[in-house]
């Protein structure tokens, strides 16, 4: 089997993505039902949309647990380069999806705006914004852990989608105080349900712009190219490396190099080379879940190229 190993997600990633992906579904349904309440009761617009906010985290903790199912699947017939690409598709997916909630929520809040509250926010609203603020952070910090030890782009996109939420109720909880100790400051209640749909959105062009760059074949950056190039170049038996191309498969990295030996080698000897060069850049640069090694006679052996 060798390096093609590198394209499954053990069974024990799964679970990790799973647990803390159900975990904050759970979280997110609460908290979305307590900041209505909150803000309904409380007479607290900006609370009301940021619920809405955590009602959204819903929908993108569902993407991830319906895609991990499919992007942890090893290589087949018809997908020869593995499924990885459909952690891709989920991560664009969840920076769309919050995309639009910014946008929505911006209108409304806009549109609201020039509407007079008729109490000003209850003490009950700034009870769920403070609340939320600190379960989402412990969410966002657990989740970015895992997504970070399995190197997954959906599972970190998930995480940030979490810490926008305890960011945008910051401003939530600053404009039901303001609101709330200063009556004829009502509008501070619809400005910061402004900002939290400007905390989304810029979100969401932090998590989708990296995915569409990876979905058009993007490749590595020039230093990570010329760490390619070293971990190759400093296999004994390799004397030169050239044409190497990158190019992501979901939150991994592929990439094919041709190296140049001794032309007298024989083809076992020159085999064995190359599988070393392989072994050393799946182990010294652990992004790459690809490789394929082009072996090709060196110009000064005497042999032909």
């Amino acid at each position: 089997m060798g390096p093609q190993l590198q394209y499954v997600a053990s069974p024990c990633q799964t679970h990790q993505v799973q647990r803390v992906t159900w975990t904050g579904l759970v979280v997110n349904i609460l908290l979305s039902a307590l900041k209505f309440a909150g803000g309904v009761l409380g007479n607290s617009q900006a609370v009301v949309a940021d619920a809405v906010h955590s009602l959204s985290d819903s929908s993108t903790d569902v993407a991830i647990l319906v895609g991990v199912r499919y992007w942890s699947r090893p290589p087949d017939a018809r997908h020869p380069h593995g499924h990885r690409r459909i952690e891709t598709v989920v991560t664009i997916a969840i920076g769309m999806l919050l995309a639009a909630v910014a946008v929505g929520l911006a209108l409304r809040a806009l549109i609201m705006l020039q509407e007079e509250h008729a109490a000003p926010p209850g003490w009950i609203a700034l009870g769920a914004a403070l609340l939320s603020i600190a379960s989402k952070e412990v969410l966002y910090r657990w989740t970015v852990h895992v997504g970070k030890q399995i190197k997954s782009s959906a599972v970190i996109a998930n995480a940030w989608h979490h810490r926008s939420d305890a960011f945008s109720s910051i401003p939530v909880a600053m404009a039901v105080a303001g609101a709330r100790l200063e009556p004829a400051w009502y509008f501070l209640d619809h400005i910061g349900a402004v900002v939290v749909s400007v905390f989304i959105f810029a979100a969401a062009v932090r998590i989708t712009w990296p995915a569409l760059q990876q979905l058009v074949d993007a490749g590595a950056l020039g230093k990570d190219v010329e760490r390619i190039r070293e971990i190759a170049l400093g296999t004994p038996g390799v004397q030169t490396v050239h044409a190497i191309r990158t190019r992501y498969l979901g939150s991994g990295l592929g990439a094919d190099l041709h190296i140049a030996v001794d032309g007298k080698m024989t083809v076992q000897e020159g085999h064995d080379i190359s599988e070393k060069v392989k072994q050393r850049l799946f182990a010294e640069a652990p992004e790459l879940v690809d490789v394929v090694v082009h072996l090709e006679p060196h110009e000064d052996s005497g042999q032909p190229v």
